[in-house]
């Protein structure tokens, strides 16, 4: 596939850019030669090869999310002031029309 200055312009126009006349040849050449090489990849034979989608080996250092029980009801509620049915009460922090909030 070869590339030509009216390619270029419009899909320079479509894009919204603006070029300056004088830079539409070196640019068409440049985009000539990307595709060219991008055209000699295509011809490689890459069968068999896992594609490389991170250039860093990484995994995940977080552990698996289990639920387990570490610590007793009581002991995480020895220092909460205020509790009701199970859980921590806490002052009201937006006014629903309730006086005192």
């Amino acid at each position: 596939m070869s590339i030509n200055e009216e390619t270029v312009k419009h899909v320079a126009k479509l894009a919204k850019l603006e070029f300056q006349e004088e830079t539409i040849h070196g640019f068409t050449k440049e985009l000539d030669q990307i595709i060219q090489m991008v055209e000699q990849l295509e011809d490689l034979d890459t069968t068999g090869v896992e594609g490389t989608y991170h250039g860093i080996t990484h995994h995940s250092v977080l552990r698996k999310d289990e639920a387990k029980k570490e610590f007793e009801r009581d002991d995480l509620f020895a220092n909460v002031k205020t509790k009701q049915d199970g859980f921590i009460k806490v002052p009201a922090i937006m006014d629903n029309g309730e006086s005192g909030a």
